[in-house]
This record gives structure tokens, C-alpha cells and sequence, in this order.
């Protein structure tokens, strides 16, 4: 009687139920342009309304900014609030499906800060989240 190891990831009995992998899956959904860079800035700066998010937004434009943030609102990970005054005033925050991914935006920060400090500070010395940011959106280990 043989038993046979089993030849990739997706043959193991504990991945029989994935359709698909759940990183390949979050990628999909962050992945695009100006996507991570939206979510960001909405939960560490406060940025709420689009010149705000166009203005701070590194080599954004308005095309792919208004695209962005409508297929985010499809996707529910944003909401869009339409104030009726003249000039039309519209404001985007993040939904709980959206905060959901602050946890991603603070590992990848604070992984950034801790092996590439070099490319990220100008002393380029490592820093804690803590350090950088005075309320970290979660508390990481």
C-alpha cells in the first residue's frame, strides 16, 4: 500500500472546497489602479471628495480616478453621498467591507517600513507603525 504526497497546494485535502486562491482572489479586488491608493487615503488621511483623492494620489487622473471609484462602489467597499448645494458636493467613505481591508494597507506599510526603510524614509531607518502613524488603523503584532 502506497500513499501518494500530493502534487501542488490545490490537490490538498484542505483546499478540496477553494474555487480559487483567496490571495489571487484579494489581489483580483485590490490589484487595480489607484484602488489600494483610494482605500489609503480615505482611512489614513480622511480624504473624502475626489479632488482631494485626485490632488494626493501619485500620477492619478480623472478617467481612471471616476472608473476606479465607481467600480468600487459596485463592489461595496465604498459609498458615494451626493449633498444637493450648488456646486454639487460629493463625498466617498469606505464601507465595512471596505475597512475591512485597513488591516492589508497597515501590514503593508509596516512591512515597508521595517525591510525597505531605505527606499521609504529619507534617514532611512526603520519605524513601528506607531512611529509613522499616531492611531494605527489596527493593532498588528
Amino acid at each position: 500500500m502506497t500513499t501518494e504526497e500530493p502534487k501542488s497546494m490545490m490537490e490538498c485535502s484542505s483546499t478540496d472546497m477553494m474555487k480559487c486562491c483567496p490571495v489571487d482572489n484579494t489581489f483580483k479586488i485590490i490589484g487595480k489602479k489607484f484602488t489600494i491608493h483610494i482605500i489609503r487615503n480615505m482611512s489614513i488621511m480622511g480624504h473624502t471628495r475626489f479632488n482631494q483623492l485626485l490632488d494626493n494620489i501619485e500620477d492619478s487622473n480623472p478617467k481612471t480616478l471616476s472608473a476606479r471609484l465607481k467600480e468600487m462602489e459596485q463592489a461595496d467597499l465604498i459609498s458615494r453621498k451626493v449633498y444637493d448645494e450648488i456646486p454639487i458636493k460629493i463625498e466617498y467613505k469606505l464601507t465595512k467591507k471596505g475597512k475591512d481591508l485597513e488591516g492589508i494597507i497597515m501590514q503593508m506599510a509596516a512591512f515597508s517600513m521595517k525591510h525597505y526603510a531605505k527606499e521609504v524614509f529619507k534617514d532611512s531607518k526603520p519605524r513601528k507603525l506607531k512611529q509613522v502613524f499616531k492611531k494605527p488603523m489596527i493593532t498588528l503584532n
